[in-house]
């Protein structure tokens, strides 16, 4: 049996901007993240959410605070009649309020209206959505599993992934398979984060989606890129100029302050040129740092213990750029967001410093197609501002890459760890993307071909289908899970303190297969109740028969049906009118069912456990009462005297001579309607059988008038074994005749019940 796993970019499908991913499998729906496009206003940033029916989605994974990976985040829980569960880290969730608080309070600037907004303007949430989205978000921290109780089996963790603080990649185990989901990711510690984990399982999952944002580019060395960054603040606020470096207000704003920070100190002939953190959370962010300091690296860690580290010493908050609170007639530093310069304080300090060439804007992460960010870093001559005035753009534009992504070494090197058997690649431009799959491929391509992954680059809304065959397995648990041990057992010799052996390859293991959301197990009927949440019970039947014969006629029956049949007797304790003389009367066919005759007038009760084989001769005991009291057999022996002695008493006993003449009286019967012609002669368990075959038989006519002897000699009355001879010159007569007579006497030899 096959199933097919769908994955399906509603965002970042080719494009860096609203990661969104759909994976469907096994009847389960995953959303990968929820982002916005930084390039595009209102709905025109969303995930393509009309290819998603959001009833169906079960569980939403977010990975990591920032915009493109979570701002869409609020229309989707509040806006569709998505009913699913929302998991992030805990500094996640912390941040987004922040984070998407401001993220609100910028649409509304750009509206041109203040105060709260209602569903009819084109905005994506309003802040009273914005709360009910946080409230439903739930919690998870790195290493921990949660498990849903799907049908699928799904179940999923947190790992670190670097990147910006609480980042997270996914490990996913659904309906047997296992995908890990990066999301964002950094391989490279920095002054405040640990690097990505490299996932340890046994097994390598079965799908990897992996971004590619950088695709085959590598990053120059960390102290390169820091010389360069301050190196190119240094220069510009020498020679008088303000230096904007534009940064989202949480993630690499942190890292960049704890840089120039330690770099003023170092020199103190610049620390007469202010630095400004210009965000109207920057306090609430910080503190958001401090509280979980706990999850970044020692170096951190180390200093919590002296004081803390968010406490920068040239390092001042701006709260408004009005110039009557903010003097930037200087030089001067000024961290502002957001990052890709779209609107905002940012913005608009760009706006007042881009013609003078004193001025410098330093690109510090990564920056998006159809931003303002990325069209200065070509170098125009000319730029538009927010009120649509075109002026020259004088001041220098720099671009230095702190951005916490891996380069293409890195990828390549944690792709080849993971070892998945096929790979999405997701977050990158087209180009990007298509260098990185080619690289991939072509060191792939020294692997056997049955050992290279599949690697797909889907745009957004088009699906990747993976066809997986489905896993068929079961765990041995308990008492099944160890054998008794031999003495020459090599394992025993290994360790003599174990009286068991685990089994090994070949063993026959018999117990009660039990399995639960794809997991399944086998265990001892005894050990059920410790390994799954079932019980051994049972169903006990009794069924009430019409019976008006005699108990004796009814043995006869069961001891012609049934071996070693185990009869008690005990008083009728109630005077029945018309009861059996011999009282109450129990056979026990095995250890399966029971029939009690004789403890209520024209009824014989049959009782047993429910199981496949004691239905089965429950039926044919019920079948076998109805024929005891109507068959001309019954009648017949029922009108005179028939003893049924013991067991032991019967065993070569020629009183039996009755049983063994109804046995031969059914061999004659059998030939006698093959046959026209037919003589018997019985004498105690011997019978002889002259079979003669006149015009009328169907033989040859060079057979006519021959005669064929078969004699049959009951060994065994009680298990119907006989010796049979068969005495004749034609073998085609012969054969009919002996197969007649040994599928009689095999027929008349009771049931064994063993």
């Amino acid at each position: 049996m096959e199933d097919i796993m769908t994955i399906t970019p509603l965002g970042s499908g080719q494009e860096v901007g609203r990661s969104c991913h759909l994976l469907t499998f096994r009847g389960t729906t995953i959303m990968l993240d929820c982002g916005i496009h930084p390039g595009y206003d209102g709905i025109a940033g969303l995930p393509f959410f009309d290819r998603v029916d959001p009833e169906q989605v079960d569980v939403l994974l977010v990975t990591h605070f920032h915009l493109d990976h979570a701002a869409s985040l609020p229309y989707f829980t509040e806006r569709t009649k998505f009913k699913g569960r929302i998991f992030m880290t805990h500094p996640t969730k912390a941040v987004i309020r922040l984070l998407l608080g401001d993220y609100l309070r910028l649409m509304t600037m750009k509206k041109g209206a203040g105060g709260e907004l209602s569903q009819d303007d084109d905005v994506l949430y309003t802040e009273a959505e914005l709360q009910s989205c946080v409230d439903k978000i739930e919690l998870i921290d790195y290493h921990q599993t949660i498990d849903l109780n799907l049908p699928s089996g799904l179940k999923f963790h947190a790992l670190n992934a670097g990147h910006v603080l609480g980042a997270a990649m996914f490990f996913i185990e659904i309906g047997g398979r296992s995908v890990l989901y990066t999301g964002d990711y950094s391989m490279e510690e920095d002054r405040h984060l640990m690097a990505a984990e490299l996932p340890r399982y046994h097994t390598s999952p079965d799908v990897l989606i992996v971004e590619s944002t950088y695709g085959v580019q590598v990053h120059a060395s960390r102290a390169e890129r820091e010389a360069r960054f301050t190196g190119t603040i240094e220069r510009i606020v020498s020679g008088g100029g303000r230096c904007l470096i534009p940064v989202f207000a949480l993630g690499r704003a942190q890292e960049l302050l704890l840089i120039l920070d330690e770099y003023w100190k170092d020199h103190p002939h610049l620390q007469s040129i202010p630095i400004y953190y210009a965000s109207k959370m920057a306090s609430r962010a910080l503190r958001v740092y401090q509280t979980y300091a706990n999850m970044m690296n020692a170096r951190i860690r180390s200093q919590m213990d002296l004081g803390n580290p968010f406490s920068f010493s040239h390092i001042r908050n701006l709260k408004s750029i009005d110039v009557n609170t903010f003097d930037d007639r200087g030089p001067s530093v000024v961290f502002a967001s957001p990052g890709m310069l779209q609107s905002g304080v940012s913005r608009q300090l760009f706006d007042r410093w881009a013609s003078d060439p004193k001025n410098g804007c330093l690109i510090a992460g990564y920056a998006v197609e159809h931003t303002l960010a990325k069209e200065i870093m070509s170098q125009p001559k000319e730029v538009v501002t927010m009120e649509g005035r075109r002026q020259p753009l004088n001041c220098l534009v720099d671009y230095v890459s702190f951005s916490a992504h891996v380069d293409f070494v890195q990828n390549r090197d944690f792709i080849t760890s993971v070892n998945p058997t096929n790979i999405i690649l997701v977050h990158g431009a087209k180009e990007e993307m298509g260098r990185l799959k080619g690289a991939l491929m072509l060191q792939y391509n020294k692997l056997p071909e049955n050992k290279r992954p599949t690697i797909a680059m889907p745009p957004n809304e088009v699906e990747v289908k993976l066809i997986f065959t489905r896993r068929r397995s079961a765990k041995v648990m308990g008492k099944l899970a160890e054998t008794p041990a031999d003495d020459n057992d090599d394992q025993v010799e290994e360790s003599k303190a174990k009286a068991v052996v685990e089994p090994r390859e070949g063993d026959a293991v018999r117990g009660i297969l039990v399995t639960q959301q794809n997991s399944s197990k086998i265990v001892a009927p005894e050990d059920l109740s410790t390994y799954t949440p079932l019980r051994v019970g049972s169903v006990s039947s009794r069924l009430h028969v019409p019976f008006v014969g005699k108990i004796e006629t009814l043995r006869m029956f069961l001891g012609e049906m049934f071996r070693d049949i185990e009869e008690t007797r005990e008083d009728n304790e109630t005077d029945v009118d018309g009861a059996d003389d011999e009282g109450v009367v129990t056979f026990s066919i095995g250890s399966q069912v029971k029939v009690i005759a004789g403890k209520t007038k024209g009824v014989a009760t049959v009782e047993w456990d429910c199981s496949p084989v004691g239905d089965v001769i429950a039926d044919s005991l019920v079948a076998l009462i109805m024929h005891a009291q109507s068959s001309a057999a019954s009648i017949r022996l029922t009108g005179r005297p028939c003893r049924h002695r013991s067991k032991k008493a019967r065993e070569g006993d020629l009183e039996n001579q009755a049983t063994a003449e109804e046995h031969l009286r059914a061999v004659h019967q059998a030939l006698s309607d093959q046959f026209l012609s037919v003589e018997a002669t019985y004498e105690a368990r011997k019978g002889t059988f002259e079979v003669k075959l006149d015009a009328n038989d169907n033989a040859s006519e060079e057979s006519n008038g021959l005669v064929c002897t078969a004699t049959v000699e009951f060994e065994n009355i009680l298990d119907g074994t006989a010796k049979v001879t068969v005495e004749c010159e034609d073998e085609k007569l012969a054969a009919n005749v002996r197969g007649c007579v040994q599928n009689v006497v095999a027929a008349s030899a009771p049931i064994a019940m063993d």
